[in-house]
């Protein structure tokens, strides 16, 4: 289940859309990561960018994911800026919850019109694109 972020996650999501309606589709992931790091920022919410996230099997560490950004501590946010969400796309954010031992991931694409907004869990078993579509 996902929950107990909705505050947070309103935030993000509020604050990933002020961008795309302000620079719109066209740009590079590493530009959408900028500005929503600067919106981010003005709203006062804790962010890391770019945090690197240990992968282990076996209780040996055999690599690192580097996630997009992590807020406050609880929520994977991850950007595209691709023709469409793809399956793969679901099943990676899956695995950096899984490293993280966190439940809730969003996924934003920037390159659609309007925002593609997508909220994953650890433990989805919703509808066939395993996502919830937030706008």
């Amino acid at each position: 289940m996902i929950s107990g972020n909705s505050d947070l996650t309103g935030k993000i999501i509020a604050a990933a859309i002020a961008v795309h309606r302000e620079l719109g589709p066209g740009y590079l992931e590493k530009i959408y990561e900028e500005a929503l790091a600067i919106e981010l920022g003005s709203q006062g919410t804790p962010f890391e960018r770019q945090p690197a996230v240990p992968v282990f099997f076996r209780n040996t560490k055999i690599g690192e994911h580097r996630l997009d950004m992590l807020v406050d501590g609880m929520v994977i946010v991850e950007l595209k800026a691709i023709a469409a969400i793809e399956g793969i796309h679901y099943a990676t954010l899956r695995s950096y919850l899984n490293a993280t031992n966190l439940e809730t991931a969003l996924l934003f694409n920037f390159a659609t019109v309007p925002l593609t907004i997508k909220r994953v869990g650890r433990h989805w078993t919703g509808s066939t694109d395993e996502s919830q579509n937030l706008y």
